[in-house]
């Protein structure tokens, strides 16, 4: 075993694998916001609705404002109360200067949430939360306007930011057929919610994937077949006395977290050597041993989503000038 020596002269355990941080994965991606926005002869600006007391929404509205305003995007955060946040995201949908909207959820903590999400406009939409986005990502469809097929759908940005850290890690095999690039490979997904978790595994499954997609309720198997050769990704429920988080993880290349507990932790004991390690919630759900099982670990994604809520955008923006570009040609 590897091994490095204390001040104290004791020696301890040296981590075979790698901590990759999500500012690494990031820079080319805001590096190419950078050179798309300056294209462009007009500032984008989102606009973040933020009706609770979330220190996570917070946090997170935080890093958007100090991500978007350096490279030439303009963030402006409005907070209002739960009451009146309908209202403001009709003004938000009808004023012309807001290219992207997005809304810190949980406010009421139920379907109304749902509900309000719903009343974005999926024109300005940088989350990719809108349903017709989802709809197009449980069916694996990847444009807006077939048969042209030149405005690409957005994808929500967290499963986005996902799936770019999957390929800096080396999970997705380039070698294979797009589409096809997760074949082979197991991947478990602790967190089932409608805004990422489940996304998330149908996204990965759509790709190729074998994901066991974990939470409370027990797990389900998403897949496109042993053989790919259905379109679109289907749902099985899975035995629970089978089939655990437990009996699971040591099968599978990739482990990702997003349970938004403070005191929730993944056991290390089951994590095979060598697995892929990432955690998406904004709470720690590893110990620090799994340094020493993980192969690469990536202890959390904020910079790598946000730098996809700014991609998004930009594909926002294109998909409206090809749009307009159609209507002035007919």
């Amino acid at each position: 075993m590897n091994t490095a020596t204390t001040p104290s002269g004791a020696s301890t355990p040296k981590p075979a694998g790698r901590t990759i941080l999500a500012s690494t994965i990031a820079k080319p991606y805001v590096e190419e916001v950078v050179q798309e926005v300056s294209k462009l002869d007009f500032k984008p600006k989102i606009v973040g609705l933020l009706a609770n007391e979330d220190p996570a929404a917070k946090m997170y509205a935080s890093w958007t404002a100090k991500t978007c305003e350096p490279l030439g995007f303009e963030y402006e955060l409005r907070s209002v109360g739960k009451n009146e946040l309908e209202a403001a995201l009709i003004r938000a949908n009808k004023d012309d200067d807001v290219h992207g909207i997005m809304v810190y959820f949980p406010v009421f903590g139920d379907s109304q949430d749902t509900y309000l999400q719903q009343q974005i406009s999926p024109e300005k939409d940088v989350e990719g939360l809108n349903f017709m986005y989802y709809h197009n990502l449980y069916h694996n469809v990847r444009f807006l306007d077939p048969p042209h097929n030149e405005q690409k759908s957005l994808i929500p940005c967290t499963s986005l930011a996902m799936v770019k850290i999957l390929e800096y890690l080396g999970v997705y095999n380039t070698l294979l057929h797009y589409g096809n690039r997760l074949y082979g490979k197991k991947v478990l997904v602790v967190n089932r919610s409608e805004v990422v978790g489940r996304p998330l595994a149908a996204l990965l499954a759509n790709d190729g994937a074998t994901v066991y997609s974990a939470d409370v309720t027990g797990i389900q198997r998403f897949t496109r077949g042993d053989d790919l050769l259905e379109q679109r990704h289907k749902v099985e429920d899975l035995n629970s006395s089978e089939y655990s988080v437990e009996k699971v993880a040591p099968f599978c290349d990739v482990i990702i977290t997003g349970v938004p507990l403070e005191n929730y932790k993944f056991p290390t004991e089951v994590v095979s050597n060598g697995t892929v390690i990432i955690n998406f919630a904004s709470c720690k759900n590893f110990n620090d041993d799994i340094k020493m099982k993980a192969g690469l670990y990536v202890p959390s994604i904020g910079k790598v989503t946000i730098a996809m809520l700014l991609r998004n955008l930009i594909r926002l923006i294109n998909n409206r000038q090809i749009r307009q570009g159609r209507l002035a040609s007919n």
